[in-house]
């Protein structure tokens, strides 16, 4: 089954997109109406965008790359569902950003053939996509590729311990260092929303150290690494909600690493 991987990952997101767009987990009339969907260390970490070219990998339906585009990025959203890809193009028109922001049908390992050798001033990573790729060294290799000399991925990500723990998040029932793909049967996605028609998908776990390790070994130099205890969704019971989409552990309470952030450069 893990051989079909990327056509059984591919149909499972064309699948999601109708049920994400009238979601009331992705707001889109929210965003529409001027809600960011950046957590709110993304702008403090990156820095100013303004006049950057920036390109977003696995950008499902764009709302992460038009956030960017409204602090003045000229942003390209990449993704491997062209129902993602129609859906984040109609919101860039309706949003009023379709004059600095375009969008790609492509998957990220053909990626710098599907953009013409393009190089960027930035490579943005959103959470929840690493999980979809088999290799990550190859994922760097292309990033590298993408990137202009002086260029920085951005990356931000679920923490992979988070992985590990029962959905109490009180013991650990996976073993971290796991690697093999693994397949799934969900009928339902992760928002709100019915039930879905195609249903199988993979996925991979990827230690922390893979992730540094594969960007060290494309070339690029590991400017920071920080671990958040926040996440965009109730993870655990011991989170509370204190935004639209954000939640951290109440006071008092233990906590464990629930996202992580990554700047890693090309030398010019």
């Amino acid at each position: 089954m893990t051989e079909d991987w990327l056509r059984h990952n591919r149909e499972n997101w064309d699948d999601r997109v109708g049920v994400h767009a009238a979601s009331d987990f992705y707001d889109l009339p929210g965003f529409r109406a001027g809600e960011d969907h950046l957590r709110p260390f993304e702008p403090e970490e990156l820095g100013d965008v303004s006049g950057r070219r920036l390109l977003h990998l696995q950008c499902h339906m764009g709302q992460d790359t038009l956030s960017w585009a409204r602090r003045g990025a000229r942003v390209t959203g990449l993704d491997f569902s062209a129902e993602a890809v129609r859906t984040a193009a109609g919101l860039a028109a309706d949003t009023g950003l379709a004059d600095r922001a375009r969008f790609v049908v492509s998957d990220v390992y053909d990626a710098v053939a599907a953009l013409g050798g393009e190089r960027f001033d930035i490579v943005y990573t959103g959470i929840g996509a690493l999980a979809w790729l088999p290799d990550l060294p190859r994922w760097a290799g292309v990033v590298a590729a993408l990137l202009d000399g002086g260029g920085a991925l951005y990356l931000v990500e679920f923490h992979p311990f988070t992985e590990l723990l029962a959905e109490d998040g009180a013991s650990v029932v996976r073993d971290y260092f796991e690697r093999q793909g693994q397949v799934y049967d969900h009928p339902y996605t992760y928002t709100d929303g019915p039930t879905l028609t195609r249903t199988t998908q993979v996925q991979w776990h990827h230690p922390l150290g893979d992730v540094v390790s594969a960007l060290a070994g494309a070339g690029l130099r590991v400017d920071f690494l920080h671990e958040h205890a926040m996440t965009t969704w109730a993870r655990f019971p011991a989170l509370e909600r204190v935004s639209a989409r954000e939640y951290r552990y109440r006071a008092g309470e233990p906590r464990v690493p629930l996202l992580f952030s990554l700047r890693a450069t090309r030398p010019a």
